[in-house]
Formats: structure tokens, sequence, C-alpha cells
């Protein structure tokens, strides 16, 4: 039996880092605030921020750095009430809490994304703000959340962690709601093993949560490339009235992360034209099902996710052990043990385990298997292959499938 290829495997740096990152280690020079001006990691900011569209960016030490400095940067109240949906990873509630707020979880579907008449019900109760995480890429109704939030006047925080390279309605992810968060860990679309950015066109919270990321004295100057009266008088305005948490992304990280820009717009054609060839497999058996995307959007997926069809617990577990017999890792999201991902292991938020059938439902029957855009035509065969043939094993007949 031949084995799949490890999906787990990052590309290789970009050549293009490696005499940046040389130089730093000759001069030990790593800490983004020693150059007076336009030190790596100010570079990376201002180059995301162009290639997004917006106006700022903040690099920090990871995407859930991001989602609390935004948190806080909004200056909610201690125990403000925040909205957010109940398939996301613990990181998200955990940044909720450390902001001194409170996660109130809504329900998500079968297709992944946000239950709109529970998120409408949910969002009257005294919401002071809504996080929407892009979970494994997929876009909620962005238009309809949207809406449902500006006719509220509550600020919307986009957890696009797994959604670099996706548009709506051809606008970027990360940049429809007051600010956007990405990653930079090791298995999302650009590679530092760690570190994250927010963006956003708010001069007042980007100048907050660039001095509350550690820019102490007058570093933040050194975020500012020419003329910006907004921005400065921002920074004049909170500077010495905010606290320090120190969650400064390193020079070192910068090196890594700048020449990997240029290859988003490859990684996302390739890692989308996977997917999609996977995903076609994958609905040729009659116990697997790859919910559609959403007509606005426009996906830069590095793994897919599946339903399973007709299979009880007991037959979703015995599905995982023979996919990884046939050599492809698949994780059923609510049968693995103590998953990050299902929101009754969130013993960390306060009160009961909250009530969400629909999204319980969902997560013992989702599957997630990873797609890096570096795999051949012939390891996607591989996986393909695999998957369909673990759930033909377990359902005692032959899948319709072919390649």
């Amino acid at each position: 039996m031949t084995l799949a290829s490890n999906t787990y495997d990052a590309e290789p740096i970009p050549e293009a880092a490696r005499a940046a990152i040389d130089a730093m280690l000759q001069s030990g020079d790593l800490f983004r605030y020693t150059a007076p001006q336009d030190a790596p990691v100010a570079l990376l900011e201002r180059e995301f921020a162009t290639l997004m569209g917006t106006k700022y960016a903040l690099a920090v030490s990871s995407c859930s750095a991001a989602l609390f400095l935004s948190l806080k940067a909004l200056d909610l109240p201690r125990g403000a009430r925040v909205l957010i949906p109940a398939f996301t990873f613990a990181a998200v509630p955990s940044a909720v809490l450390h902001a001194d707020c409170l996660p109130v979880l809504c329900e998500v579907g079968a297709n992944y994304r946000i239950d709109l008449q529970d998120f409408e019900a949910k969002l009257g109760r005294d919401i002071g703000a809504v996080i929407i995480s892009h979970m494994r890429g997929h876009t909620s109704d962005m238009d309809a959340i949207l809406a449902l939030c500006t006719a509220r006047d509550i600020p919307v925080i986009e957890d696009a962690a797994h959604s670099l390279g996706t548009r709506w309605h051809g606008r970027n992810i990360g940049t429809l709601g007051r600010v956007g968060c990405f990653s930079f860990q090791s298995y999302k679309l650009v590679n530092a093993g760690e570190g994250g950015i927010m963006i956003t066109d708010d001069a007042d919270l980007v100048a907050r949560a660039i001095i509350m990321s550690g820019a102490y004295e007058h570093n933040w100057a050194k975020h500012m490339a020419g003329s910006d009266p907004a921005l400065g008088a921002a920074f004049e305005r909170w500077q010495n009235r905010l606290p320090l948490y120190n969650l400064r992304l390193s020079n070192l990280s910068a090196a890594i992360i700048r020449p990997q820009l240029a290859e988003i717009p490859r990684r996302v054609r390739d890692g989308r034209a996977n997917h999609d060839y996977v995903a076609a497999c994958l609905n040729d058996s009659p116990w697997l099902d790859v919910p559609p995307p959403l007509p606005p959007e426009e996906r830069a997926p590095d793994s897919i996710q599946f339903n399973l069809v007709g299979m009880d617990d007991a037959a979703a577990r015995a599905f995982a052990a023979a996919a990884a017999a046939h050599g492809v890792k698949v994780q059923v999201f609510g049968q693995s043990t103590d998953n990050a991902r299902a929101f009754w292991n969130w013993r960390f938020i306060p009160g009961d385990v909250p009530d969400l059938p629909q999204t319980r439902a969902m997560l013992m029957s989702a599957c997630d298997t990873r797609l890096p855009a570096r795999l051949s035509r012939s390891q996607l065969d591989l996986i393909a292959t695999a998957i369909c043939d673990a759930a033909a094993e377990v359902m005692g007949q032959t899948a319709r499938y072919g390649t």
C-alpha cells in the first residue's frame, strides 16, 4: 500500500529570505525598534497593508494577539459580551477572555457557516462586539452579518487566520469589518512558525493597538511612514495612557514572511485547484459531502472539510481509523479526544456548556484533511482514493468514485 504524502510539511522558505536572515544573525539586530526606520517588521506592515488595500497594519506575535489587541483597542467595558461562532479554534474565546470580555457562542450550520437566525437572536442581547471566524477558510454570509451589525452599531472583527487570499464580492477577506486579523503560523498560507497581523483603516484604533502591542516611549513614531495627521494625533492622545502587553513580532520573523507575500497568488490558485479537484472526487461517494462555497466567495483553501453521510459515531471513528490505515490523517472534529475546535471542550468559559445542537451535530460528522498547495495531482489522487475507500470499507459497499 502506497501512503499519501505528508501534508504537514510546509513549503521551503524562499531563497530571498536567506540574505536578510544571515545579515541579522551577524548583527544580532532582531528587535523591531532598534533601527530608526524601515526595520523589517515595519516594511512588512507597509507591504501587507498595500497588499490588502488598507491604511494600516500591525504585525504581532500571533493571530490570537491580534484578536486580543483588536478587542482592547475597541475600548470595550470590562465584562462586555462578544458574539463568536461556536465553530472556531479555542484561541478565539481565549482572546475574548484575555481582553476581559465574555464570549457568547452562536450556532453554525452543516455548511460550517454561521446560522443567521441564531446570530440575529443573540446579537440583541447586549453584545459589545462580534468576531467572525472564517473557520478553515469558510466565509459566512458577510452581507447579512455586516448589515445586522451596522444597524446596531456593533463593531465586527474578522478572524481571518485561515482566509488570507479569500475574497468576498471581489473584496479581500479581513477588510470587510472594522479590523481583520491573520495568522503566520506554520499551517497557514504564509509560514513564519508563529506570528500574526491585524489590518484596519481606523487611525485611532490602530494607534491604541500599536501602543498596547509594546511601542513604549515614542517608538510609535517608527510606525509612521510619511505624514499622517490623524495617526499622529491618535498616538499623542494615547501615549502613556494604555498598558503595554509586549506582543511584538521580531525582525527575524518578518524576514521570513516578506518574501512569501509574492507567493500568495500562486498558493491561492494552486490551493483552490487542489481543493476543488479533491472535492469533486469526494462528492462522488455516497458517504461523503463537501459543502459548496457561497456565491460571493472565492476561497483560498489549504485544507478540505467534508461531512460524513449516514454514519453514526462508531462508524465515524472507524472511518478515521481506516483513512489513517490508508496513509491519510482525517480529523473528525467532534470525535477526536479533547479537540480544541469542539466548543464543549472550552471549559475555561464561565458557566455551563451552552446548548448548541446544530453545531454539535455538525462537529460529530465534519472531517478535516490538509491539502497544501504544493501537492501534485498524483498525491491528490492518493488522498482522495484513500478517503473514499475508507468510507466504502466502513459502510460495506463500493463508493461511486473514479479518478
